[in-house]
């Protein structure tokens, strides 16, 4: 298809015009034409993490998107050749949750008694559930991205290179296995890293419970341990105090009973301690509690531990900011808890401590009395147990701020399990030193929380206890003394004899052994998984299978050039991705990252399906459009990191204020081409090389693109996208209200032939600069608008394919074009004119009324030279007879008058403020402006200096003449305004209003310039005299605004006819308008 003709009188539907633009772009296949006719250019690599398709994308995804499509589009036509590949996270626990639920499965049981087989199979029947509608949210976003040649973390090709990736840090000695107390999900049945536990705090009410334990030696004092977790009492195997913490031993007279507590803790045993019933009967430090030995609470592991438990253990992790300054020790469910245990002894490091739950957080029979209940659920019959055995003291509840599962949503524990790691610990330098020779945007977020998060990283988990996932290439013995990294599918036959391996997942290959080379029979691989963040983490090298292939291109390309996510990728994505780039590579795998803020929805809470608190995205994107979508999203603070409130008015806005008069003034450079067109019986053609033009306005509106064109270039190339989109509305506004505004009359072929051939030249200039510079941020319009300009350009045989603006590069700075003396006199007639209209609104009075004088004073007289050859335009404009430019001050009565910053003042003068205040008013105007000169004045004897006082202009009216003139300044113009009616202006103002009427119902009734028309009016009896004497007075201006002279419709043929009828009003008196076409 090829672009019907812009129809200028139509509604403009920019969702369903956006659709025409995509139809066009597949019929020429837009995007792969682009990819094809930028070969050769300079590789612009760009990575694009991996989303999963099990749910619908979401504003955070359109975001992150449109940042990838603005930064990769502009590179494009910066001259590179830029691989856009989309990329799908299909392992892991989102995955498996969702088989879960809907198989009601609960635990490994279940996935056995399934086989993992089965259940694997059933993840990969829904990890491209939604890749349809993601791919038709993503081309409608305008997004160019390849879908067809995408990459999958299932595809055997990527799970290879995740081996390679392992097996180098295996061969490096950053992997090892070790029993750690790790978060973990007893909803997914798996440990989780330390960065995915602190993705979903919520808060919670927890028991508080104070718990007695009796020392041996003295069964009468016990000591009290406070604890958020009754359900790890059953574990417990010490107590924890802090070595340089007092303590002391109290007498509860009510309870007849000793307790040991923190000096200043007695608030958690007694509401009010100083009316409590106690007294203080011993103290002693920490240090000196070692080793005291108590009666267990329960006795489900005395016999094993107890030479070796239950008693004190120091350690100076202890606080004293509430509890009780005791802590209960439960090694398998505490780090702290684990480490201590180790460090005295209770435990050997390689020994499993007390773990009585199974994977699903359910107690097992060595917990006999309360087996079958899950940890949480165990809470409240433990405390009934420890009361009936007069151990249970305080019972209360906490409201805290608690780590749960971000993706099942249940309340994480801590538990010791053994799992695999890859060494962080020894690389935070070197991580923190890589991060900082990359370009964040914004870089505080980069040097702050992902800096402070790099500075304290820990060695990271990489195994999860799960099935649909890519194995974890281990073989091992039944001593775990040989192990086996295996880093390609090669390897693995070549090592156990099999042959024609093509999938990695684990019910394809857990069957497969290795023959020991250590004479340890037979080696197995370990049940575990990747976490899929080790998956997204490798996706740089895994989505091109390097090293087995690729490795030239990946090599000459990495590191990227460029990465985006969001804010809450910096512990996620981005902190996996710079750790194994460091330990494979010894460098950062980006250059330049923009992280963006979270879309909020309009009250500010999270976006919720539940509550349904945000309109659904494709709504939004139907009804106002993809462009108006990308800008409202761009030009937001959530591209700084900050988040944004989403709002469907903000999209609306963007129509109103940037995108509409974008259209107009483009409709209106067509209007008047084939105004043009009509006059001269030739079309308009444009002249890329026609010489710089005279005409100050068109030097002007030419240099103000050529700053949109730098700054675009200048804020692109330091990845800043949210200083674009105010400045395209400046340079909309000056084409606009200022330009076009300015220059209708010549465009209109006022002013000749070649006037207006050069006023068309400039508008199609600044249209087509428009389009080339915006292309990437407003897609689909700039496509539309330049389809219709291209028909005005030559055609020039070798400049390629110039069938979509996305084929064309990015315009360069014609610095010819920059005049400062130009710019500097359109900006001192645009004060002028700004000072005047606000005197106009000030007195009520419209532009339409015309005014008999305008004076111009500046005290410079080159201010004045410079605006004096812009009269025309001055008087145009505020529609005034005559304008003085004055730079005499006694003539213009301009006078000067002082005021001060009195709360600045006050503290260099103190006492003499009060006589400089009184004083100040009365002082002459010649008197201030010798401060001026000199900066020096004295006032009521005090003297002041420069920077002392703030001067400012005004002018002195004659005295009586208030009602004539009206006065503004900005304390360096002055303007005044005669705003006396004239009855001989009164007249030229109704005939505008008339020609006004005229121009409104004309576009009312789709006319075009071109188009020709008789007007008629009807007014009541005896109505309207005043109005039809000024259209005939002005018959000139009339004829020459509209085309002809509107006349009584009594004068109207009967067989006329008529387009457009409708009632007017001017000044009070209501007529009756119609419109005719021209026989």
């Amino acid at each position: 298809m090829s672009f019907a003709e812009h129809d200028i009188g139509a509604p403009f539907n920019f969702p369903k015009e956006e659709e025409k633009v995509l139809e066009y772009w597949k019929e020429i296949d837009a995007f792969r034409t682009s990819l094809k006719l930028s070969e050769g250019r300079p590789e612009y690599s760009f990575y694009d993490g991996p989303p999963f398709a099990t749910g619908l994308p979401h504003y955070g995804h359109l975001l992150a998107g449109t940042i990838k499509d603005i930064v990769t589009r502009h590179a494009h036509v910066s001259g590179f050749h830029v691989s856009r590949r989309f990329g799908w996270d299909t392992h892991g626990l989102p995955v498996e949750h969702e088989i879960d639920k809907r198989l009601g499965i609960t635990g490994k049981e279940d996935v056995l008694a399934m086989g993992i087989d089965k259940y694997n199979a059933e993840c990969r029947s829904i990890v491209m559930r939604y890749s349809s509608e993601w791919r038709q949210t993503v081309e409608r976003m305008g997004r160019w991205i390849d879908f067809d040649n995408d990459y999958k973390t299932l595809n055997t090709s990527f799970m290879e290179s995740v081996w390679w990736v392992f097996g180098q840090l295996f061969e490096k000695g950053l992997v090892y296995r070790g029993l750690r107390v790790m978060p973990y999900s007893t909803g997914c049945t798996t440990p989780l890293s330390n960065f995915e536990a602190g993705q979903a705090y919520k808060d919670v009410n927890d028991p508080a419970v104070t718990v007695a334990f009796p020392l041996v030696d003295d069964p009468k004092t016990s000591l009290l341990a406070w604890t958020t977790t009754p359900w790890t009492l059953p574990s417990n195997l010490a107590l924890c105090v802090h070595p340089d913490f007092t303590y002391v031993k109290i007498h509860d007279t009510e309870r007849d009973q000793n307790f040991i507590i923190h000096e200043n803790l007695l608030r958690t045993l007694y509401k009010d301690p100083k009316k409590a019933k106690f007294r203080k009967i011993g103290q002693y430090q920490g240090a000196d509690m070692k080793d005291w030995r108590y009666v267990p609470l329960f006795e489900y592991f005395t016999e094993k531990y107890e030479d070796k438990a239950f008693r004190v253990l120091v350690d100076t992790y202890v606080t004293d900011s509430d509890g009780t300054g005791i802590v209960h020790q439960a090694p398998a469910f505490g780090e702290d808890d684990h480490r201590i245990a180790i460090a005295n002894n209770v435990i050997k490091a390689d020994e499993a401590p007390p773990c009585p739950i199974d994977d699903r957080g359910i107690f097992t029979d060595e917990v006999a009395d309360f087996k079958g209940l899950h940890v949480k659920a165990a809470d409240g019959p433990i405390q009934k147990t420890l009361k009936a055995k007069g151990r249970l003291i305080v019972q209360s509840t906490l409201k805290h701020s608690y780590p749960f599962c971000w993706r099942s949503g249940t309340p994480l524990i801590y538990r010791a399990i053994p799992v695999w790691f890859v060494k962080v610990s020894p690389v935070v330098d070197q991580l923190v030193a890589n991060n900082e020779q990359t370009r964040w945007v914004p870089q505080s977020v980069g040097d702050g929380r992902f800096g402070n998060w790099l500075a304290n990283a820990r060695d990271w988990n990489i195994s999860r206890n799960r099935y649909w996932g890519t194995p974890i290439p281990l073989w091992v013995s039944e001593d775990y003394e040989e192990i086996v990294a295996i880093g390609s599918v090669e390897e693995l036959e070549r090592l156990s004899g099999v042959t024609g391996i093509t999938d990695l997942h684990r019910d394809k290959i857990d069957h497969i052994t290795i023959p020991s080379q250590k004479g340890k029979g037979t080696l197995r691989r370990i049940e575990e998984v990747f976490d899929c963040w080790f998956e997204s983490g490798s996706m740089p090298y895994a989505q091109v299978h390097y090293p087995f292939e690729n490795k030239e291109s990946f090599e000459a390309t990495f590191p990227a050039d460029f990465v985006s996510e969001g804010i809450d990728q910096t512990r996620g994505w981005f902190y996996t991705l710079l750790v194994l780039s460091t330990h494979l590579f010894g460098t950062a795998p980006w250059k330049n990252l923009i992280v963006n803020g979270l879309v909020l929805a309009a009250d500010g809470k999270k976006m919720s399906k539940s509550l349904k608190n945000y309109p659904d995205p494709n709504l939004v994107i139907d009804q106002f459009g993809a462009d108006a979508t990308r800008m409202f999203l761009v030009n937001s603070p959530i591209v700084r990191g900050d988040n944004l409130r989403f709002r469907e008015e903000g999209v609306r806005e963007v129509i109103s204020r940037v995108l509409l008069p974008w259209l107009n003034s483009f409709r209106f450079f067509l209007g008047h081409a084939a105004l043009y067109k009509k006059a001269h019986g030739e079309d308009f053609v444009y002249n890329a090389q026609a010489p710089l033009p005279n005409n100050v306005m068109d030097r002007w509106i030419l240099a103000r693109c050529q700053s949109l064109i730098k700054l675009v270039r200048e804020e692109m190339a330091a990845y800043r996208l949210y200083t674009i989109i105010p400045r395209l509305l400046d340079l909309i506004d000056e084409l606009t209200n200022w330009y076009i505004r300015f220059n209708r009359k010549r465009l209109k072929g006022e002013d000749g032939k070649e006037d207006t051939l050069a006023a068309l030249n400039t508008l199609f200039e600044a249209l087509f600069t428009l389009c080339k510079t915006m292309s990437s941020y407003t897609p689909f319009l700039t496509e539309n608008l330049y389809q219709s300009l291209r028909k005005f350009i030559p055609e020039d045989p070798s400049a390629g394919d110039v069938r979509s603006i996305h084929f064309l590069l990015f315009p360069e700075v014609k610095e010819a074009y920059f005049d400062e003396d130009i710019e500097r006199q359109v900006k001192r007639m645009q004060t002028a004119i700004e000072l005047t209209r606000n005197i106009r609104e000030r007195n009520n009075l419209s532009l339409k009324v015309p005014m008999k004088e305008l004076l111009v004073f500046h005290a410079d007289p080159t201010f004045l030279a410079d605006i004096q050859p812009l009269e025309r335009y001055i008087k145009s404009e505020l529609n005034v007879r005559d304008i003085i430019f004055t730079s005499n001050e006694g003539d213009s009565g301009v006078r000067y008058k002082a005021v001060a910053d009195w709360g600045v003042l006050g503290k260099k003068l103190r006492r003499d403020l009060g006589r400089v205040r009184n004083a100040l008013p009365a002082v002459a105007s010649a008197s201030i402006k010798s401060y001026v000169e000199t900066g020096k004045i004295s006032v009521d004897g005090i003297e002041l200096v420069e920077g002392d006082l703030t001067v400012q202009r005004y002018l002195e009216l004659p005295e009586g003449s208030e009602s004539k003139y009206a006065t503004h300044t900005d304390n360096d113009v002055v303007v005044r305004l005669e705003i006396q009616i004239h009855a001989d202006l009164q007249n030229e103002w109704l005939a505008r209003e008339m020609t006004n009427r005229v121009q409104k119902l004309r576009k009312k009734a789709g006319l075009q310039a071109v188009d020709e028309i008789d007007v008629f009016y009807a007014f009541a009896e005896g109505a309207g005299a005043d109005i039809t004497q000024a259209i005939e007075e002005c018959r000139e201006l009339v004829v020459k605004t509209v085309g002809g002279l509107p006349v009584d419709v009594k004068n109207r043929k009967p067989d006329v006819k008529v387009l457009i009828e409708e009632e007017q009003e001017i000044a009070d008196t209501k007529f009756i308008l119609s419109l005719a076409r021209v026989d």
